[in-house]
């Protein structure tokens, strides 16, 4: 088995705690913080007969990595990965909506991407092994419970990857300022996987060529571009829109 992990914040320790609270070790929590969200947060966690134990700020950040803890911490276990992404593809009904990214490196870009991902109903983000930020207490926190609930895989060749998703008929749209069409342009309403890179370097060129098509977010002001978490919620809502 392997080593417990940590949560961190409200959100993140909620998730768990509705969804899966065998899996959680102990909760650390604050006891000088009393008000209304924490005391209904320790009901909860005591309905579901988990260990509580008191602990103080310094003790929270230590095991947080962050003071961003909001006065709550647990140790959990892994859950065990549902699914490859093969078998969920398989198991998807109707047509998937898949997020792609491509050298994303930053935990917080990485949970808010999770986030938007879970809002818009995508059925899993997909990321390379070498270029990517797995999934750890920053970005379990960041994406308020939905790094435990939208399938997160790490591959180990991006554009093979993409590839496999063609050979499925999954349309694969790249997200390129220098696209010739926008995404209010394109058909996001079949089977999809959205490609984003990051921030200034965007996607890698390997990548930018596999993709069946390159689409643009329109910019009307002075930026050039927006933020990875920020872009794949317009592209993620846009095909949202689209399937409704």
């Amino acid at each position: 088995m392997s080593a417990p992990k940590v949560l961190f914040g409200f959100h993140a320790v909620g998730v768990r705690l509705k969804t899966a609270p065998q899996s959680i070790v102990e909760i650390y929590y604050e006891p000088t913080r009393r008000d209304a969200r924490m005391r209904q947060f320790l009901e909860r966690a005591r309905e579901a007969n988990v260990r509580l134990i008191e602990a103080d700020g310094l003790r929270l950040a230590k095991l947080a990595g962050s003071h961003g803890h909001q006065g709550v911490a647990a140790r959990v276990t892994a859950l065990e990965a549902a699914h490859s992404l093969d078998d969920l593809l398989d198991s998807v009904q109707g047509p998937p909506l898949l997020l792609v990214l491509d050298g994303v490196t930053d935990p917080h870009n990485l949970g808010a991407c999770l986030r938007v991902a879970d809002g818009a109903g995508a059925h899993a983000v997909i990321a390379p092994k070498d270029h990517a930020v797995g999934v750890n207490a920053t970005v379990a926190k960041v994406a308020s419970g939905a790094a435990e609930t939208v399938p997160y895989f790490m591959v180990t060749n991006l554009a093979r990857t993409l590839g496999e998703l063609k050979e499925r008929n999954i349309w694969c749209v790249g997200a390129s300022d220098d696209a010739p069409r926008t995404i209010y342009q394109a058909d996001f309403k079949g089977p999809l996987a959205l490609v984003l890179g990051a921030e200034g370097a965007g996607m890698r060129q390997l990548t930018r060529k596999t993709c069946d098509e390159l689409v643009a977010i329109p910019m009307r002001g002075a930026v050039e571009s927006l933020n990875v978490s920020v872009a794949s919620g317009v592209c993620l809502y846009e095909a949202l829109r689209q399937r409704s």
